[in-house]
């Protein structure tokens, strides 16, 4: 279907932000995209304007259903001045995916990927320039009808909005510190886990807290039903480099399907570096180590692209991965994958698209 993207220029830039100082999600740009959905008209009235409050009803159903989802995904400047998208087409697949489980209407794939490089075209001076910085675009669906019952809506607004960021590790990538949570879940099988819903961060949140409170940075997630598979870190996949080979949680229904997990799965077969996407437990994480055969672990995600893990805790055992220092392979990843995006290196796999 093919709509035409009105455009309402914000009359009051506001001031761009210092590259240096950018820190992740806190300042957006002038512009944002609406487009509106009622029962027995679809997906209609796409417009770009300028960035403002959203004015809902009370009684809106994302407000007492959580009937929403959300998408993110990053634009990068090149060292030419050119501005790049990295794998958009997997976003949009991404996202009707959650959209159906969440009973959204499915917005056109194709036109997904227009909007948000018709709204980046508009705020293309906010891609910041400055080394490990980029524009991060947030698209998401809210249920904007007002009833109060449980049913899908007969309406819905689908906003993007853009801002720019900072390099995710200030001083460089640096180790993580990890508490394997065997108390709460993140999801369990025929839930949302594989869905990019909001519900499934808030409730990620008590865990977050509390391996804060001990020290950790985040969590490392394990099956909602024998709590002993794991599963992810944090928001970002997992990734355990045991005997040479690779493993990480397979798709079942509760992980998310990561744009850049699927990247660095991509890339690990490129190298001829065997990737094993199945079950395993922590016990067989922890008795790798004890083996010395567990050299690596990090995790993948939009936000960081790869985060190395220097330390585990599970119950009262702690261990120390690959003496508390960045793994080859977690730095050949990050510096491939972003060299990809920022056009430092050749993109063989045609992942990133031109503004």
């Amino acid at each position: 279907m093919k709509y035409e993207i009105s455009i309402t220029k914000n009359p009051n830039p506001k001031a761009k932000p210092d590259p240096a100082t950018l820190d992740f999600g806190t300042v957006f740009t002038d512009h944002m995209f609406i487009m509106d959905y009622d029962t027995g008209i679809g997906w209609h009235d796409p417009r770009i304007v300028p960035y403002a409050p959203i004015a809902l009803d009370p009684a809106a159903a994302v407000l007492h259903y959580a009937q929403e989802m959300f998408e993110g995904l990053k634009t990068y400047m090149t060292e030419d001045g050119g501005i790049r998208l990295f794998r958009p087409d997997m976003n949009a697949k991404r996202k009707n995916r959650t959209n159906d489980r969440l009973c959204i209407p499915l917005i056109d794939e194709d036109f997904y990927v227009e909007a948000i490089k018709a709204l980046v075209e508009v705020d293309q001076d906010w891609v910041p320039n400055a080394p490990g910085t980029s524009l991060y675009i947030r698209p998401f669906i809210i249920a904007t009808e007002a009833f109060l019952g449980v049913r899908p809506a007969n309406s819905y607004k689908f906003i993007i909005i853009l801002s720019p960021v900072g390099a995710y590790y200030k001083g460089g990538l640096a180790p993580t510190k990890i508490f394997v949570e065997d108390e709460y879940i993140r999801a369990a099988q025929g839930s949302t886990g594989a869905a990019k819903v909001g519900g499934n961060y808030a409730a990620s949140l008590k865990s977050q807290v509390k391996a804060h409170e001990m020290g950790f940075t985040q969590v490392l997630w394990l099956d909602g039903n024998e709590r002993k598979y794991v599963e992810e870190i944090g928001t970002s996949n997992a990734f355990f480099v045991i005997g040479g080979e690779v493993f990480t949680a397979p798709l079942a229904g509760t992980i998310l399907p990561g744009i850049t997990r699927d990247s660095v799965i991509q890339l690990l077969k490129d190298w001829g570096i065997p990737v094993r996407e199945e079950r395993f437990t922590v016990e067989d994480v922890f008795r790798a180590q004890e083996d010395g055969r567990l050299t690596e672990v990090f995790a993948s995600g939009t936000a960081a692209v790869i985060s190395p893990v220097g330390e585990l805790r599970w119950k009262d055992q702690d261990v120390i991965i690959g003496e508390n220092q960045i793994g080859a392979l977690s730095q050949k990843l990050y510096d491939t994958i972003t060299g990809i995006q920022s056009g430092k290196l050749p993109d063989t796999h045609n992942w990133t698209v031109k503004l």
